[in-house]
């Protein structure tokens, strides 16, 4: 009995720890996002804009972002905070879902932006070819489980 005990307690603080890891690590290694001046003159003369909220019914504490966020042709900025997590994908996506099953139910429709590796502040290029007018929501997406972080409709 005893080394069941030993063995369950020692299962648990491994699975813990596996976990605060898989969680600390993004935020550890995360680079400094841009600076405040970088991502307002990045942002002027965007076509759309929309600002990320916490109230959305897929975030919740350890999943949101809040901010705004500015569409153009070339680049989409996001000045704000985000939650830190690890492997956050930026989509655009052709209608406004807020929580895990209706992103998943687009995701196939959506386009692919690129990686969030900062969580105070993101300046991502569109790739040549992406029509912004084609879509109308920025989504926060975690890759790695599936997670859904924020999203703004932005027209």
């Amino acid at each position: 009995m005893r080394k069941l005990i030993l063995f369950g307690t020692h299962a648990f603080t491994l699975a813990v720890g596996f976990a605060l890891g898989v969680y600390l690590l993004p935020i550890l290694t995360a680079p400094q996002g841009p600076d405040h001046a970088v991502l307002e003159a990045e942002a002027q003369g965007a076509t759309y804009s929309a600002a990320f909220t916490r109230d959305l019914k897929g975030s919740d504490f350890l999943h949101w972002g809040e901010g705004t966020i500015s569409v153009s042709p070339e680049r989409i900025v996001h000045m704000g905070d985000l939650a830190p997590g690890p492997d956050y994908k930026l989509y655009l996506v052709p209608e406004f879902v807020e929580d895990e099953a209706s992103f998943e139910a687009v995701k196939k429709q959506s386009m692919r932006i690129g990686d969030v590796k900062t969580f105070n502040g993101v300046i991502l290029d569109v790739p040549a070819g992406v029509d912004i007018d084609a879509y109308t929501t920025v989504v926060i997406w975690c890759e790695a489980f599936g997670e859904f972080i924020t999203a703004a409709k932005y027209r």
